[in-house]
């Protein structure tokens, strides 16, 4: 994958983060509780900011892709959605609240943490971990899966809206062996 799609991608996991942050910002400043002043105003320009590239980036990932689909055959299939997404959700939910990013050494460690992670994120292909998609109706699939016409036994981790069924071939898009999409069910071409 290019870097500028996987760094689109890590932003659009913390999306859920972004959103819950601007909305705790907002309400604080509406009751008072916060000023309006440059800090408060600079993190409601970068959260905006943020879940729009994190959106944009999640639509190019999913839908407009230049790479061409390939007829697939699934042999073996297991929804590992669980696996990863509460314990990460939690984190990112945790992590969002107990932040007090009015203040300027909060703020420094919160884009500090989110680059930390980003490094680890993309250095290992950790493209699976993303509560957006999940929230969005995606599962994500751990497959055993042919090319239509070979032989050869591939496997790839799969982001599917719905449930995969064996021994049915589908239109995917692989982007590499940690995150790939399935364009469509072959039978509804």
């Amino acid at each position: 994958m290019n870097k500028a799609k996987d760094l689109l991608l890590y932003i659009s996991v913390f999306v859920p983060m972004y959103m819950l942050l601007l909305i705790r910002i907002v309400i604080d400043i509406i009751n008072d509780n916060l000023s309006f002043n440059v800090l408060n105003i600079l993190n409601i320009i970068t959260l905006i900011i943020l879940i729009s590239l994190g959106i944009i980036g999640l639509l190019i990932n999913i839908k407009h892709s230049k790479q061409s689909s390939k007829k697939i055959i699934i042999l073996s299939k297991e929804n590992i959605t669980d696996r990863h997404f509460l314990g990460y959700f939690s984190l990112l939910v945790l992590f969002a609240l107990q932040l007090e990013l009015s203040l300027v050494s909060d703020y420094i460690l919160y884009i500090l943490i989110l680059i930390l992670i980003g490094i680890v994120y993309i250095r290992n292909s950790l493209y699976y971990i993303n509560p957006l998609l999940n929230i969005l109706g995606y599962s994500f699939y751990d497959i055993v899966y042919t090319e239509e016409g070979k032989e050869d036994k591939l496997r790839a981790k799969i982001f599917y809206k719905g449930e995969l069924v064996e021994n049915k071939i589908y239109w995917v898009k692989i982007k590499n062996e940690n995150f790939a999409f399935i364009d469509k069910n072959y039978d509804n071409d």
